[in-house]
C-alpha cells in the first residue's frame, strides 16, 4: 500500500506543485501568461485524455508492469521538465509528464480493487482517498518551499527535479512489493473510442484554458463548438460496441451502477471547485497580498492538517452513518468557505496564513469527509475484472474536472481582476465555488445510504 500510494501521490502533487512557481518560471524563462497556462494545462489535458487508455493497458499487459513503466517514465519526464532550457520545451515536457502519469495512476486503484476485498479494500480505498486529497494541498505547499529553498541555485526547477530521487525509491519498492494483476479476459484497445474521447476532452479543455489569455480568437470558439459533436460521437460508438458484447473504452453499461453514476456526479463539481480554488488562491496571495512562495504555500497548511486528521476517522464515520457523511462534509466545507470569504473581505490586502487559518481548517475537514468516501462509493460495486476500466473512468472524470476548474474558475478570476479589482474578483470566484459546494451537498442526498 505504501508503494502504490507513493506512485499515486506523484501525479496528483505535480498537478498542483507548479501553481506557486508560475511567477518564478515566467520571469526566468521570459514566458507570457498564455504559455504559463499551458504549463498547467498541457499536463492536465494529456493526463486526462490518456487515463482510461492507461487503465485498459494495465488490464491487458499487467498492472505491475504498467505501474513500474509509468513511474520510470514519470521520473524521466520530470527530469526533462527540470532541465528545460526554454518555456516551450517545458510545455512539451509537461505534456509528456502528463502521459506518463496517465499510465501510472490507474494501476493504483485497479491493483487495490483486484488484490483486496471486504474490509481490507474499504480501508485501502479510504487511504487512497485521504492520500489524494492531502496530495492536492501538499503539492502547493511543497512547491512554495522548494522554490524558496533554491537548492543549489535550481529555483523553480526543484519542483520537478525532486521527483527523480523519489521515483528511484518507488521503483526499488515496486520491484519488491507490488503484485502482478491483470484482467482475466483482457479486451483489445478500443481505438475509435480512444480517439473520440481524446477529441472530446481536447476540444473542451484547450479552448477554455487558453481562450482568455489569447483574447478569445475565432479558433477557440470553433474548437469549443466541436466538443458536443465529438462527445456525442464518442457516446454512440461506445454504446454500439457495448451492445455488441465488446468492452469499449468507457462501457455505458458501467453507468447502470447507481453508486458509480451518482458518485461521479458529485466528484465533478467537487474537483472543479477544489482545483479552481487552489489556483486562484495561489495567484491572489502572491500577486495581490504580495506574499512570497513559502507564506503563500503555508497559508494552506491548516487545510492539509485538518484533511489528514479527519480523513483518518472517515472509515469509522462511514460505518456508523453511511454516505450521509458526504452530505455533512459538504455543509462543513461550505462553512469553511464562508469563513475564508469573510477573511478576504475584512483583511485584504493584508491576507495571510493567520487570517485564513479558521476557514482553511474547516474547509479541509469538510473535504476530508467527502473525497475519500466518494472514491469508495464510485468503485464499490465495480467487478474486479473491470477494475482497470472503472478506475480509469473515475480518475478521468476527476482529472478532467481538475483541469476544467483551473480553466473556468481561473479564467473567471483573472478576467474579473482588471475590471473590479483583485479582492472583488476573489470574492466572486469564491462565491461561485460556494455554489458548487452546495450543489455537491444536495446531490449527495441521492447516494445509496450505505457503501457496498
Amino acid at each position: 500500500m505504501f508503494t502504490v500510494l507513493l506512485g499515486a501521490a506523484l501525479p496528483i502533487i505535480d498537478f498542483f506543485i507548479v501553481n506557486v512557481a508560475l511567477s518564478t518560471i515566467g520571469r526566468d524563462l521570459a514566458a507570457g501568461e498564455a504559455v504559463l497556462e499551458l504549463v498547467v494545462a498541457g499536463y492536465g489535458v494529456s493526463y486526462s485524455v490518456l487515463l482510461v487508455l492507461g487503465g485498459r493497458l494495465g488490464d491487458m499487459l499487467g498492472r505491475r508492469r504498467l505501474f513500474i513503466g509509468g513511474m520510470a517514465a514519470f521520473g524521466l519526464t520530470s527530469l526533462a521538465c527540470g532541465l528545460a532550457p526554454d518555456a516551450w520545451t517545458l510545455v512539451a515536457a509537461r505534456v509528456a509528464q502528463g502521459a506518463a502519469s496517465a499510465m501510472l495512476l490507474p494501476q493504483v486503484l485497479a491493483t487495490i480493487q483486484a488484490a483486496t476485498a471486504g474490509p481490507r479494500r474499504a480501508r485501502a480505498m479510504s487511504l487512497y482517498g485521504a492520500m489524494a486529497g492531502l496530495s492536492m494541498v501538499a503539492g502547493q505547499i511543497l512547491g512554495g518551499l522548494l522554490v524558496a529553498w533554491d537548492f543549489a541555485g535550481t529555483g523553480w526547477r526543484a519542483v520537478f527535479l525532486v521527483n527523480v530521487p523519489v521515483v528511484a525509491i518507488g521503483l526499488f519498492l515496486a520491484a519488491r512489493a507490488v503484485p502482478e494483476t491483470r484482467a482475466q479476459r483482457p479486451q483489445p484497445i478500443d481505438v475509435p473510442g480512444t480517439l473520440l474521447l481524446a477529441a472530446a476532452l481536447v476540444t473542451l479543455l484547450v479552448p477554455l484554458t487558453e481562450g482568455r489569455a489569447a483574447g478569445w480568437p475565432l479558433w477557440t470558439w470553433t474548437v469549443l463548438a466541436l466538443f458536443p459533436v465529438s462527445a456525442y460521437a464518442f457516446y454512440r460508438v461506445e454504446l454500439r460496441s457495448d451492445r455488441r458484447g465488446r468492452t469499449p473504452l468507457v462501457p455505458p453499461s458501467l453507468f447502470r451502477l447507481v453508486s458509480l453514476r451518482r458518485g461521479l456526479l458529485i466528484i465533478v463539481p467537487f474537483s472543479i471547485g477544489f482545483s479552481g480554488f487552489m489556483f486562484v488562491i495561489a495567484v491572489a496571495l502572491q500577486q495581490g497580498a504580495l506574499l512570497g512562495p513559502v507564506p503563500a504555500g503555508l497559508a494552506l497548511a491548516p487545510m492539509a492538517v485538518a484533511f489528514l486528521a479527519v480523513s483518518l476517522a472517515g472509515p469509522r464515520l462511514v460505518g456508523r452513518f453511511g454516505t450521509r457523511v458526504v452530505s455533512a462534509g459538504g455543509a462543513v466545507q461550505a462553512v469553511g468557505l464562508v469563513l475564508i470569504l469573510l477573511a478576504v473581505w475584512r483583511d485584504w490586502p493584508g491576507l495571510d496564513a493567520v487570517s485564513l487559518l479558521p476557514g482553511a481548517a474547516v474547509a479541509g475537514a469538510g473535504q476530508a469527509l467527502q473525497l475519500p468516501v466518494l472514491f469508495r462509493i464510485v468503485l464499490s460495486e465495480v467487478p474486479a475484472d473491470r477494475a482497470g476500466v472503472g478506475s480509469g473512468v473515475m480518475v478521468t472524470a476527476q482529472q478532467s474536472s481538475l483541469a476544467l476548474g483551473v480553466a473556468t474558475l481561473g479564467s473567471l478570476f483573472l478576467g474579473l481582476v482588471p475590471v473590479v479589482g483583485m479582492r472583488e474578483a476573489l470574492v466572486a470566484t469564491l462565491l461561485v465555488q460556494l455554489a458548487g459546494v452546495v450543489l455537491t451537498a444536495l446531490l449527495s442526498l441521492r447516494l445509496p445510504k450505505q457503501v457496498a
